[in-house]
């Protein structure tokens, strides 16, 4: 690195003033030759990477619509005209899996918040509750989603209960917030019990109490630190709202089954999965920026 001074214009050389002589930052050779080498690595990598996907990309091709069954599997997988057919149908299905993740993500992490807190109480007379809110994480992380939702959507029309709704959507709706409160919950606890406990003895002995030391102090700091893993579960959600057309309920996957039961073609399934692929990629990748962004932040010693 080397420092110049520059001087201004009709200002004497001694002038100490803001139109003085300052220094100016100049970069040595040998730094600009080192930026100029990680420019060109920088560019060699990424022509490599671009022709490597390219070839691969031909190698599957041609692997593919050489196979001697292609034909047939694109008569039955990758129809235009069925695709066509199906696509505004499926979007109009997708509406209800969107609202079906926006509500049930806002009831998961209400409740998987609550589960957290009560499984992180402290003192014997909270046994109780801490035992309830372990057995319901058990019970409902061990339990498939695929039963959960037979069970909720098919065995509660069948008890005939009086002011209970029959609706597969609330219903369907009710066994995903169930199952997924379930794995909210650990990760939020998990992001509680991350906190050094001298968070919680600095908080007291500044005159907070238990319950604000805990909301103030420490499920602030667990919630920071766990966002990445909870953007998980929301993504995971997305796609599993699909489920719901188990129970008749005409989502975005339900309206795929229902051309295809009539033109016994499977193209509107490729339609469906694609119109799913295509609105969780943004979550996922947004995902990844925040996880990486922490993890930068954490590194140069910032807040978390």
């Amino acid at each position: 690195m080397t420092l110049v001074k520059e001087e201004s214009a009709g200002e004497p050389e001694g002038d100490s003033g803001e139109g003085g002589a300052r220094e100016t930052y100049v970069p040595s050779r040998r730094r600009i030759e080192r930026e100029r080498y990680k420019r060109s690595r920088a560019r060699r990598a990424t022509a490599i990477a671009a022709l490597s996907t390219l070839v691969t990309g031909i190698v599957l091709y041609l692997v593919v619509v050489n196979a001697p069954g292609w034909p047939r599997t694109k008569e039955t997988f990758f129809s235009a005209q069925y695709a066509r057919e199906a696509f505004p149908k499926v979007l109009e299905g997708l509406w209800l899996n969107v609202r079906l993740l926006l509500v049930c993500g806002a009831a998961v992490l209400v409740l998987g918040m609550l589960i957290a807190v009560a499984r992180t109480l402290r003192g014997p007379v909270f046994f109780p509750l801490r035992a309830l809110a372990a057995a319901y994480t058990d019970f409902f992380r061990g339990l498939p989603l695929i039963i959960n939702l037979m069970i909720v959507v098919l065995g509660v029309p069948a008890l005939r209960l009086q002011g209970i709704t029959v609706d597969p959507v609330l219903l369907g709706g009710t066994a995903l917030t169930l199952t997924y409160s379930a794995y909210v919950a650990e990760v939020f606890r998990a992001g509680i019990e991350s906190v050094h406990p001298s968070q919680r003895a600095a908080a007291r002995s500044l005159g907070l109490n238990n319950r604000q030391a805990l909301r103030y102090v420490v499920l602030p700091q667990a919630v920071r630190r766990q966002v990445p893993p909870l953007l998980n579960d929301l993504v995971s959600l997305q796609k599993d709202t699909g489920l719901v057309s188990i129970g008749g309920a005409v989502d975005a996957v339900r309206a795929a089954d229902i051309i295809v039961g009539r033109s016994l073609n499977y193209t509107p399934y490729i339609v469906a999965g694609l119109v799913f692929v295509a609105l969780t990629i943004p979550m996922t990748r947004f995902t990844d920026w925040v996880t990486a962004r922490m993890d930068r932040q954490q590194a140069q010693g910032g807040s978390i």
